[in-house]
Parts: C-alpha cells; structure tokens; sequence
C-alpha cells in the first residue's frame, strides 16, 4: 500500500505521494490515513465543477484533482481578473481546502502553469518558458531523453526548430510544444455544454430559505419561456441550479415527454422532483445565485382542440407521464412501441415514455375473430413435450411444468419464416405457430422450431398463453 496523496503537515516531516504506508509509519509514527476513494473524490470533484459555474459555463474537468474555467468575457462581473481569483480562493478556503491556481492565455498553458510553475514571472509568457519540460506531461523516456540533450525547460524547446524537435523526440512533444505556447489549438471540453436558453438571479444577501428560492425559481422559469416564445420553441428538459455561498451547487433537472411553454407545469414537475428527493435541498449558508437552464429545445407547434375533447386527454396523459416519470425515474415509467418486425418476441420496443417517439398504430384484430397473439408472451419461450404428427401435423397433447394438456381444438398453422439476413446456426429457423385449447379451455400459443428438412429433430415450446 501506497500514499496516494498527502497533506501540507506531511509534506513538512518528509512523506511524498508514492511512499509505501510502512515506510511513511516507519518515518512518522503518529500518520492519520484514511483510504483512498477515487469514484469519491472524482465526485466531489464533480460538485466543485458545478459550483465554479458560476463564474463561467465552460468548466472542463482536469481529474483527478484540477479545474480548467475559460474565464473570457465573465472577468467583469467581478471586478476583474484578480476578483475573480480572489472569490475562488475565498470560496475554495471556506470548504477546508487549498488551491493553486494560474491564468494563461489557453487551457494547456494554465494548466501548466497551475501545475510546474516554482516562482513567479513579470507575465505569461516569461512564465511559460521558465516551466520545465515535465510541463508537456510526455512519457518518461521522452522527458529524459530531453534533460540530457540539456533541454531542461520550455524556453530552451522553444528556441529548437519544430522540425528538429519531431525529428528527435517524436511528435507529441512538438504538438505538446505548441499547444503550451499558443500556436496549435487547445480545445477545452466543458463539463457541461453551454445550454442556449439561460435565466439567472444573483443576490447581494444569500437566501436562507429553500420556499424563497423555489418562487425565484418561478420568476426564472417565466423568464425562459419568454426567450422560448420569442424563438417560437418549447422546452423538453430544464435544469435548475443552486449555488450556495460557501461555493458548492446543487442542480435539479426535469424532462418533458413534448416541447412545452407553459410555466405552471414546468413548476409543478420541479416540485414533484424536490419532494422526492432522497437528499433533500439544502441552502446551507444561503443560496446567492440561481440559475435555470433549458439545454434541450423543440418546436412547438400550435395545436387545435378537438370538438370531443381528444387533445385535452392527451395532454392530460402526456403531463401524468411527465409526473411519474420525474418522481419515479425515467426508467421506471416506460411504454412500449411497435417494432417492424414479423418475429413475434421483437414486434414490440420498450422505451422510458418520456422520450419514446410518437407511437405507431397497433394491428389490430378483425371484428368478431379471436386476438392472432397471446396477451402474455414468455421471455425466452418455454421448452415443451410434444405428441404430433410428423412431419408438419398439428400437436395432439403436450407436457409443460410436468402437467400433460389434451388438445381438444388447434388453428394453425401459422408459419413465419426466420430473417433471411440471420445464419441459421444462430437459431435462424422457420416456426410453425399453433393457437391450441386443451380440455379444461385453456388457450395455449406453441410453436414447432424448425423444419425436419432444416433440423432433424425440431423441439417444440410455448411461447405465450391467451387471456
């Protein structure tokens, strides 16, 4: 066992990240240690990225223990480059922790500069290439192979030809070159992309009140909407975020089945979600901004009411789905959809029915003729015993769950052939269907797997029974 990381009282008496626990105890009798959690500390992480957006929407994680925020253009909402520096590290200060931070002109340079930077610099630049060459985070033998050509820090590469550089140690480290000084690009992939409808309210004095921010949350939603109806969209999924004054945030988000405009039912499902949640809202030292976010838009189309009320009752629907989706889960809530497929286990898809598409029309049965499928299928067709007449006769009586059933009446044959794109050793056979009624009434669905000129000895199974 190893330290994975240690703290700054470490750190002073001589223990390093990598030191074997019995040489750290060995070295420092009274050491705390507290095991390590990576899924744990990638989602505090997680939550430390959703609290900075409030400075910037473009927060990317840089795990297992960084933060890259393009800051262009949000710097004058707090006085500048240094106010928002400074409200980060109040921020960061107040949850117990500590920080090294950097500005630089793009991602890869900030970061570096987060991460090698030992003294200080009279600007960017100068700092740039007095990192090392450990700043390109190449692999170990790339590094070592530039230390000892005497190429110890960026602005000893920096004077090399490009072409050189790839020639001798290959061509990451000039890409990596590049993108440290500028001249290549240096994408940053935000945690979450920038949705295109946002509302947001900052307050001088946080809210302690979770009932105050949910009528703020109201006064956003009206807010959106407004942009929605000037785009002529709906919204089909908005989330809500709460950002604590202690620099923590906590987002809610909701779905619709269809686009929507209407501020009652965007609120009512926030209240169905918040109720349900197992972790309840909390304002901690007060809430001192929130946010409302609408990343998924639609068009909306006007639609017309129906003389015998047909819409009204589908909206009615569609907003109940809404509702037991947002508080029982979208994968809880499904509905199924006809497939376009003639094998009968595959005729049917089930999706969350929040985003299954609009459903196609079922086949329905003629009048005054029995249903052709059972209402019950079992999943994977149940193995069965058989006496029928061969080759392709009917079945006479069968065995199933150790019961013997008498057929008294059967229809069929129904036979559907298997795909033709499917290899007949993946169970690409043709089945012959029976509806079948045994003495007691009793209504079976079986079928015979296989024909004797495809398989020697078919099996036969039931596949479902009839209501």
């Amino acid at each position: 066992m190893r330290l994975a990381s240690v703290d700054a009282a470490a750190l002073a008496v001589g223990l390093r990240p990598g030191m074997s626990l019995a040489d750290a105890r060995a070295q420092f009798g009274e050491l705390v240690v507290i095991p390590h959690d990576p899924v744990l500390d990638h989602g505090w992480l997680d939550r430390l990225a959703q609290g900075c957006a409030r400075y910037t929407p473009l927060v990317a994680l840089d795990a297992p223990d960084g933060l890259i925020l393009d800051i262009a253009g949000a710097v004058h909402l707090f006085g500048g480059e240094a106010g928002l520096v400074a409200d980060v590290e109040h921020r960061i200060v107040r949850l117990g922790m500590t920080l090294r931070h950097a500005l630089g002109p793009t991602a890869d340079a900030a970061r570096a500069l987060a991460r090698y930077q030992t003294r200080p610099a009279p600007d960017e630049g100068q700092a740039i290439r007095r990192l090392p060459v450990a700043a390109l985070e190449l692999e170990t033998e790339a590094t070592t192979a530039l230390v000892r050509a005497g190429l110890k820090t960026i602005g000893d590469l920096a004077g090399r030809p490009m072409a050189n550089i790839a020639a001798r140690f290959g061509a990451d480290a000039a890409m990596a070159l590049r993108r440290l000084l500028g001249d290549a690009p240096s994408p940053l992939d935000p945690r979450v992309t920038p949705p295109p409808v946002v509302a947001e309210r900052r307050f001088a004095e946080p809210l302690g009140s979770t009932a105050h921010a949910t009528r703020i949350l109201a006064e956003l939603a009206a807010e959106a909407i407004g942009d929605l109806s000037k785009r002529g969209k709906g919204g089909r999924h908005f989330r809500a975020t709460f950002f604590r004054s202690d620099g923590l945030a906590r987002s809610i988000a909701i779905e619709t089945g269809h686009p929507t405009r209407d501020v009652g039912l965007v609120m009512r499902l926030f209240a169905e979600r918040m109720d349900s949640l197992a972790d309840p809202l909390d304002p901690g030292f007060g809430f001192d901004m929130i946010r409302l976010a609408v990343p998924r838009l639609e068009a909306l189309s006007t639609t017309q009411l129906k003389l015998e009320g047909g819409a009204v009752r589908e909206a009615e629907t569609d907003e109940l789905v809404d509702r037991l989706t947002v508080r029982l889960g979208r994968r809880r809530v499904r509905r199924l959809r006809p497939a376009d497929t003639h094998i009968p286990e595959q005729a049917q898809l089930e999706l969350p029915a929040i985003e299954a598409p609009e459903p196609s029309p079922w086949q329905a049965a003629e009048p005054g003729e029995p249903p052709t499928r059972p209402f019950h299928l079992f999943d994977p067709p149940q193995p069965i015993e058989v006496i029928a007449e061969v080759p392709d006769g009917p079945p006479h009586q069968f065995r199933w769950r150790r019961q013997a059933h008498a057929v008294r009446r059967y229809e069929g044959p129904e036979r559907i052939a298997a795909e033709w794109w499917r290899r007949r050793d993946n169970g690409g056979l043709t089945r012959d269907y029976y509806r079948v009624e045994d003495a007691q009434g009793r209504r079976f669905w079986l079928f015979r797997h296989g024909l004797y000129e495809e398989k020697d000895d078919p099996r036969w199974y039931i596949h479902g029974v009839f209501a």
